[in-house]
């Protein structure tokens, strides 16, 4: 990874983390960290963490700490879908208006001859 583009991604995490900083440590934390799993895609994380990785350097303190809260949400992410067995496809289900129209009003003729 570029120094240009770890220095981007600390601007940037750091830039939320000053967002959330009114809201107290514990809370600035969880908000940012929940907030990089949500928007920022897997090569952004991969790139901060690879930051991290090499010192940190720039990082704000809580950033940190929301990357490490980060780090681990993504690692139990993958675990909880590594232990996951694939959905089994089913048969689907074509709806056909015009057929089911057609039943329909044939079903409504045959009640109202029965009457």
């Amino acid at each position: 990874m570029s120094s240009s583009t770890a220095e981007t991604l600390v601007r940037m995490a750091n830039q939320i983390t000053k967002f959330f900083h009114p809201q107290g440590e514990e809370r600035a934390v969880a908000g940012v960290a929940d907030h990089l799993m949500k928007f920022w895609e897997p090569r952004m994380k991969d790139g901060i963490f690879a930051h991290m990785d090499a010192g940190g350097a720039g990082l704000d303190p809580w950033t940190l700490k929301a990357l490490e809260k980060l780090r681990a949400d993504v690692e139990a992410k993958k675990k909880a879908a590594a232990g996951k067995p694939a959905p089994v496809p089913g048969p689907k289900k074509v709806a056909q208006p015009a057929q089911q129209a057609k039943a329909k009003a044939s079903a409504g003729r045959s009640k109202a001859s029965k009457h």
